[in-house]
């Protein structure tokens, strides 16, 4: 095993609280590029994110799913509410496609116009897109003590590369890796990863992909930590297996030791 040591993070949800961002860069998608009659746009009236899309947030895997969620939000007839958001939850996977076949929309068309949006607002006014992500200071402190200790870091995210970049770049934050949507899955990256590295840690806020990595021979070893300050499911806190973690922010110094 190689001496170079590295500890890898999840980005929205673990490094950043990006909720404002999604919706708001979603929402431009949608009256910017979707070209869908099925909507009706009122700035005012979304300028709060709303409860129906925080609650399902945890479901999304891939960026391009928020725009399916905002369209159905906001949709003219039969919106997408907080009475009918248990019955897309409990089946989303399926609804999601089922609005990609109605609309005859294709996924990765759908990153491209959010990644569109998300560049208009950055060169429309930067600092304005910036300041829709709040970051999680003591996860930027435990990133910088990691450094100082000459331990790489390394962002594997479903984010664009160059967008979580330029997030970082404003954190005064400069990980040795940044990995986005583009790289391909986070499993993958990590098997990469461990063929050169000592992996110390992963801490992601998607249980499902925490219990792909510790189920895939490659990178079993991997010691994997569920953030209980992402954006989780109800019950992700619960039944975790040992080989995963539950880690809470004030545990982080205890990670420094590692």
């Amino acid at each position: 095993m190689s001496t170079q040591k590295i500890f890898l993070f999840d980005f929205d949800g673990v490094i950043v609280d990006g909720m404002h961002e999604y919706w708001h860069s979603s929402l431009l998608a949608c009256e910017k590029y979707l070209n869908s009659s099925h909507i009706s746009i009122d700035q005012k009236r979304y300028k709060r994110v709303p409860n129906s899309f925080k609650e399902i947030r945890p479901w999304v895997k891939y960026g391009w799913e928020m725009i399916l969620i905002v369209h159905e939000i906001i949709k003219v007839e039969n919106p997408l509410k907080n009475h009918n958001k248990d019955d897309f939850i409990n089946n989303y996977y399926q609804n999601c496609q089922r609005i990609l076949n109605d609309n005859s929309w294709i996924a990765e068309d759908l990153q491209k116009i959010l990644d569109k949006s998300r560049q208009y607002q950055i060169d429309k006014d930067f600092k304005s897109w910036v300041k829709l992500h709040d970051p999680f200071v003591e996860v930027i402190n435990f990133m910088k003590e990691l450094k100082r200790r000459e331990i790489k870091t390394g962002i594997i995210t479903t984010k664009g590369k160059i967008f979580a970049e330029k997030i970082l770049k404003q954190l005064n934050i400069f990980p040795e890796f940044i990995f986005g949507y583009e790289s391909g899955t986070k499993i993958k990256i990590a098997e990469k990863l461990s063929q050169n590295h000592e992996i110390l840690g992963f801490i992601e806020d998607r249980k499902k992909t925490l219990i792909d990595i510790k189920q895939n021979s490659e990178t079993s070893h991997i010691p994997c930590f569920l953030a209980d300050w992402g954006y989780l499911k109800g019950l992700d806190r619960y039944n975790l297996s040992n080989e995963i973690k539950l880690l809470k922010l004030v545990e982080l110094e205890e990670l420094v030791a590692i």
